[in-house]
């Protein structure tokens, strides 16, 4: 550390302090202006405040329902599992095998399988997900196969 990079206690800059007399520069209105809401104490308008005017979250028509409970599925079809050569097939296999896409630790997104193209799939397999369509399980046990909600 040099000498001519040393802080001193003369390069901070004292606040303004506000309505302490004309001397200040700053006495009277204290930087305020004359009169309305803005210069008295505790004359803060909220962000939302319009004037008056109706406000925007009034004026727009309220629309639609979004559920904060449902659950969002990751989505995988018979007509897929067709192509794996496994017998038994469950959810870490599938992420590995680049049918599904991997979720964080954090959020896991539960799976389903759905009977999407099932007149192709014909293969007898074990299929553990966290849930099935009803045509899924059809087709799956009418293979010879199971299905496991996991």
């Amino acid at each position: 550390m040099n000498l001519h990079s040393l802080k001193g206690p003369g390069n901070r800059k004292n606040k303004k302090r506000l309505g302490k007399g004309h001397g200040t520069g700053w006495g009277g209105t204290a930087g305020r202006g004359h009169k309305g809401q803005k210069s008295r104490s505790g004359g803060n308008i909220p962000v939302w405040f319009e004037g008056g005017q109706m406000p925007i979250q009034r004026r727009l028509p309220k629309r639609g329902f979004k559920n904060r409970f449902r659950i969002e599925y990751r989505i995988v079809n018979l007509s897929v599992l067709e192509k794996l050569e496994s017998i038994e097939v469950n959810i870490t296999m599938m992420e590995e095998a680049g049918i599904l896409k991997k979720t964080s630790k954090t959020k896991i997104t539960p799976v389903k399988i759905l009977a999407g193209g099932s007149e192709e799939f014909t293969k007898r397999m074990v299929v553990k997900a966290n849930a099935f369509s009803k045509a899924a399980i059809q087709i799956i046990e009418k293979n010879g196969g199971k299905a496991e909600v996991v």
